[in-house]
């Protein structure tokens, strides 16, 4: 028996596994700005599904619910228009960065899981807040 591996014991690398890892320090301009914006776009994100929350809890409906509501909606028709990944992807990988966002913050399965999790927590509390009328102010 040859010690030599072949072609058979080579378990193929799934696309997530098989993505580079790429430092800050090997990162151009261009894809540096790029994370830039897309962290404060999650944030933003994270910070409308909590309010939306905030407001299903408090039964409250103000502006800031309808805006958090509209910048999610628009998250959600742009993770539509990607199949369920970043509609960015391809030009974040042009930049030089192949690593997907949430890759950076998470292990690659629970960065896999990231989108479906958020996407029912969202469409819960937006459905939470719709549904629990505002509360009347007592006499």
């Amino acid at each position: 028996m040859s010690s030599q591996p072949t072609a058979l014991d080579e378990t193929p690398l799934t696309a997530w596994q098989a993505r580079p890892r790429v430092s800050w320090d090997t990162l151009g301009r261009p894809a540096k700005a790029y994370r830039i914006f897309h962290a404060a776009w999650s944030v933003a994100g994270l910070a409308s599904l909590g309010y939306i929350w905030l407001c299903a809890v408090r039964r409250r409906r103000d502006r800031y619910l309808w805006a958090s509501i509209g910048f999610l909606s628009v998250e959600g028709v742009g993770l539509a228009i990607g199949g369920g990944d970043c509609p960015m992807g391809p030009f974040q990988e042009h930049l030089g960065d192949p690593v997907p966002f949430f890759e950076l913050v998470l292990p690659p399965r629970a960065a896999r899981a990231a989108v479906p999790i958020l996407t029912g927590v969202s469409v819960v509390g937006i459905l939470a807040a719709l549904l629990r009328r505002p509360q009347r102010p007592s006499p």
